[in-house]
């Protein structure tokens, strides 16, 4: 099993959005980064485990957990010039964007904060709290991930 940290920010979608989907569960859709696009293609697997991670707000950080439902699939959203997240160079017989699909899994006790996260010796690799790293989707290794649940 894999371990991730997905980000987005909670006024667009955030862990309520997820909790109240059909199911409990939504496409992780619109990635438009090709390192991420990589390990959403390749290296997520149905059944990982993710922290919902609430960015661009008052108090980013870990809102909660989500699973992986379903391996990554092409984004279907970059083939409809309807969608936001629509891209004309994407050919659904060579797709350029995957997503996968995620399910709540709960939220946490509290929010356990960036500027918290930062704190930890122990999370000192971790991409999030890394200078420069900007990306939505990183991987969480075991350790990290058990540290993390510690906090709660």
């Amino acid at each position: 099993m894999n371990y991730w940290l997905m980000k987005s920010e909670p006024d667009v979608y955030g862990i309520e959005h997820l909790r109240k989907a059909a199911g409990k569960t939504d496409t992780w859709d619109g990635v438009r980064n090709y390192q991420v696009r990589n390990m959403m293609r390749d290296d997520m697997n149905k059944g990982d485990l993710a922290f919902f991670y609430h960015s661009n707000c008052t108090t980013p950080g870990i809102a909660g957990i989500m699973k992986i439902t379903r391996k990554g699939y092409p984004d279907y959203t970059a083939f409809d010039p309807e969608e936001k997240y629509f891209d004309p160079k994407s050919d659904p017989d060579n797709p350029r964007w995957y997503m996968v699909d995620v399910r709540f899994v709960r939220k946490l006790k509290r929010v356990i904060t960036l500027a918290e996260l930062k704190e930890q010796s122990a999370l000192a690799e971790l991409p999030l709290v890394r200078r420069g790293n900007r990306l939505s989707i990183m991987p969480v290794s075991k350790q990290q991930w058990d540290h993390i649940l510690s906090l709660e």
